[in-house]
């Protein structure tokens, strides 16, 4: 049997559609009758008038997107086990052995020091536009959760009030702003903030600035993501932004210095430039130096993501980041993305999540049985809800300790901002407003927020934090009504066994047992007793 596993040449995300919706070539994604005089709905016909702006998902600055293609095994193809005896983390005791009792903190880094009230973390949010206009939610709501946010790469260069003096960082306003949010919230030391890097940001000295001039105690290497296999991207409508970038050493396309460029820009020929990021070049020697540079200017904790790479980089990752004693190593799977990858890559470019974190498993698995020093894991790649959460730190146990998620984040401050603005406007839409009027009625974990931080704290709150705050609080009992269900009552006690592969296929990629095969020598003992 054919199964077709990619869209072509229509999306939602290009703003593309065929004319024969309901009648598509499969393999070329094209209507199956392409007429003469077609206006150009579909993929090709857009690319016919604006060429290269079709690589990217649209409209850029207020979505995030992730790709659309099916792969042969995804975490769906997983079920969570369940049972009727005993009790692990907890007393096995009908009283006390209930879903509200689950412990689900997580502590790791070197020395334990890193604490979260949640076993997720925002990996790695940086200079996009959905970022920035939602970045008072995201701060605020995962300082006051006790969780992990991650300031993307680029936000020093891209801002126009940075002062850069011989090609380093003095003082920012957004980075500042950005970390001053999630520094005034944090409660009881729970939660972090930690400030990404990539190339540029490395030759500003954006990271040592954190350390030194904004108190940030930890800090990320920047590999790559599961969205795409290059650099940062954005669009600049503003041509002396654009300059601005140039002059800062950025890849800005089309030339904005360029006097017939400018002319076609102020002409309107076309309204958007791009801002590219350089991509990294890996090696032993350079990551060792980095490393040690970051623990001379007064890194704390030093993290790691990497992408969805081939294989041979994956290992190299698990193998710096045990001999050079990272504190976090983060994987992303293929398949997601916060800001403007391109659309064809998204979907057809790298290793999916369920193949990526199970060769991370045998990886770190190998280095434990040597005693080499295995870091604690995060894996990324698609996860939104306490169900894939569950799965994640099953599939990766005993080294994963953290999820990561940025989508469905994001989409609960925006939501929440949306619902905000709403209530000033009076203007709720009746699928809320049967809730209530007031972020008192309408977001459910209102009372508790105001009894915990005062009624002047939570007045200021924006509702995109509150937002945030709510999804999390429906993740923390979602997991725990799982975990409780699978008899574990601290999250050290998820282990591969507590899942199940549901095909063979599932089974062969992942070292998960099969489901009919779950628990066959125990079955024996029981019937043959």
């Amino acid at each position: 049997m054919s199964i077709t596993l990619s869209r072509i040449n229509s999306s939602a995300a290009t703003l593309t559609k065929n004319r024969t919706e309901g009648s598509v070539s499969p393999n070329s994604g094209m209507c199956v009758t392409c007429v003469d005089g077609c206006i150009g709905m579909c993929e090709i016909g857009k690319s016919a008038y604006r060429g290269h702006e079709v690589i990217y998902p649209q409209p850029f600055g207020v979505i995030t997107t992730a790709a659309e293609k099916t792969y042969p095994v995804d975490y769906s193809h997983f079920n969570i086990m369940g049972t009727a005896v005993g009790a692990h983390g907890i007393d096995a005791d009908s009283d006390k052995a209930i879903f509200s009792n689950v412990k689900l903190n997580v502590k790791f880094g070197h020395d334990n020091g890193v604490k979260f009230r949640y076993p997720w973390i925002i990996p790695g949010i940086g200079s996009t536009d959905i970022a920035k206009n939602n970045w008072e939610g995201l701060a605020i709501g995962s300082a006051l959760a006790g969780t992990g946010l991650t300031i993307g790469e680029n936000v020093v260069g891209m801002d126009v009030e940075s002062t850069i003096k011989n090609g380093r960082v003095v003082d920012t306003v957004d980075l500042r702003r950005r970390v001053k949010l999630f520094q005034d919230h944090q409660r009881d030391g729970y939660g972090a903030i930690i400030v990404q890097a990539n190339v540029e940001d490395t030759r500003l000295g954006v990271q040592e600035y954190a350390i030194q001039k904004l108190g940030v105690q930890i800090v990320e290497l920047k590999w790559g993501q599961g969205a795409k296999d290059i650099g940062g991207e954005v669009k600049i409508r503003n041509l002396k932004k654009a300059q601005m970038l140039y002059e800062r050493g950025y890849v800005v396309l089309p030339n904005p210095t360029d006097a017939h460029v400018i002319k076609a820009f102020e002409k309107g020929a076309f309204k958007e430039f791009e801002r590219h990021s350089r991509v990294g070049m890996v090696s032993e020697e350079g990551f060792a130096q980095r490393v040690e540079e970051l623990r001379k200017a007064g890194a704390k904790y030093i993290f790691l993501k990497t992408g969805a790479y081939v294989p041979a980089d994956l290992a190299r990752a698990v193998k710096f980041a045990s001999k050079y004693k990272i504190d976090l190593l983060t994987v992303d799977g293929a398949g997601g993305g916060t800001g403007m990858s391109p659309w064809r890559m998204m979907n057809e470019w790298g290793m999916p999540p369920v193949e990526l974190h199970s060769l991370l498993y045998q990886y770190a698995k190998r280095l434990a049985a040597k005693g080499d020093y295995v870091p604690a894991l995060a894996v990324a790649g698609g996860f939104t809800f306490e169900d894939q959460i569950f799965k994640g730190l099953a599939i990766g146990a005993p080294f994963v300790k953290l999820v990561g998620m940025a989508r469905g984040p994001i989409a609960a401050a925006m939501v929440g901002k949306t619902i905000g603005m709403a209530i000033d406007n009076h203007q709720l839409p009746v699928y809320v407003e049967r809730f209530g009027q007031t972020k008192d009625e309408i977001f459910v974990t209102a009372a508790h927020l105001r009894d915990e931080i005062g009624d002047k704290e939570f007045e200021a709150l924006p509702s995109g934090a509150i937002g945030l705050y709510t999804y999390y609080e429906r993740l923390a009992q979602g997991l725990s009504q799982l975990m409780c269900g699978a008899r574990k009552f601290s999250l050290e006690h998820i282990a591969r066994e507590d899942i199940a592969a549901l095909t063979h296929d599932a089974a062969s990629v992942s070292g998960i047992q099969y489901i009919m095969d779950v628990g066959k020598a125990e079955v024996e003992e029981i019937l043959n007793s």
